[in-house]
């Protein structure tokens, strides 16, 4: 079945493998790059800005402990500070209560996993409880200008609620580190991987393509230098060569050419031959006739000669 197909068909179909082989790679190596930059977008859409924005509330909620630090120390020291840079405090760290809601409001409506969410649901809980016991009431009272009452609430309530809002932010920016490298470890997972299957795939196709075209060469060359070697005998007037066609491609067509062309010559030597063999018998016969003729001549001569000798004595 391989013998007849045709040299196109051949071309073709090795053609046809390696376009094959080079999308196959091309569409691994493109999905590999897709899911790498899927990998790394979601990296830095889901991990890194998450990591800046819990970077940026814990700073907020430290600040508003210094504020409220400093606010009390300043006016519970020897020398009180005027009550209006308090009152600019106040402002400050309402402002930066606002800014934490906004912050928050932002990094909840990211994607978040769900070991991620209960740990933002303690923190958002730990943060309720630390402004709701500690930090506004401490404003209020400075506010108030109540200095000894935000002096109690900050060394009470607040102090004793900051450090699970700074454990629980703690803990969701730690998560951003350990999700982001999972993500790494996968990507670098899924890169080897991608990587050795591109390897196996190319050395496989290079094997086949090696074979495939030894096959093809082999396939077209050996039929062609056989048919080179008919002609050439032909040429030189050996027509008692054997030619066999063993396909109906291209090759066996150009072999049962060459097998027609060499039977016809045969023929044509042979009709030669007989042609001759009977010009020579022709002209055999056409000898004989003359020497007959001849011989006959001369006898008829001879008695011509004794009768006229004859008459000539008389």
């Amino acid at each position: 079945m391989l013998a007849n197909l045709s040299i196109k068909s051949r071309l073709v179909f090795v053609i046809g493998f390696l376009s094959v082989l080079l999308v196959g790679i091309g569409v691994l190596g493109l999905t590999s790059l897709s899911s790498t930059n899927s990998a790394f977008k979601s990296v830095y859409d889901d991990r890194v800005v998450a990591l800046g924005q819990l970077e940026h509330i814990a700073a907020l909620v430290n600040e508003n402990q210094v504020i409220v630090g400093e606010a009390v120390v300043g006016q519970l020291s020897a020398f009180p500070e005027d009550v209006g840079v308090v009152d600019k405090q106040v402002v400050r760290a309402k402002a930066v209560i606002e800014e934490i809601n906004g912050v928050w409001k932002t990094y909840m409506s990211t994607r978040l996993t769900p070991e991620e969410t209960k740990l933002a649901e303690a923190f958002d809980a730990n943060r309720r409880a630390y402004g709701l016991a500690g930090l506004m009431p401490a404003l209020a009272a400075l506010g108030a200008h109540d200095f000894q009452q935000a002096s109690e609430i900050m060394q009470g309530p607040l102090k004793e609620s900051f450090p699970a809002v700074r454990t629980s932010v703690d803990a969701l920016i730690a998560l951003q580190l350990a999700v982001a490298k999972n993500e790494f470890n996968a990507a670098q997972t899924r890169f080897v991987g991608v990587r050795n299957i591109s390897i196996a795939v190319i050395g496989v196709g290079v094997l086949l393509a090696g074979l495939i075209g030894f096959w093809l060469i082999r396939a077209i060359t050996r039929p062609l230098n056989v048919a080179v070697q008919l002609a050439r005998g032909v040429a030189a007037g050996d027509l008692t060569q054997r030619i066999e066609v063993n396909s109906t491609n291209e090759i066996g067509q150009l072999l049962q050419a060459l097998k027609d062309m060499n039977d016809s010559l045969v023929n044509v030597v042979g009709q030669v031959r007989g042609g001759t063999d009977t010009v020579a018998h022709a002209s055999s016969q056409i000898a004989a006739g003359n020497l007959d003729l001849s011989s006959r001549t001369e006898q008829q001569a001879s008695s011509l000669e004794e009768t006229a000798s004859s008459m000539e004595e008389l």
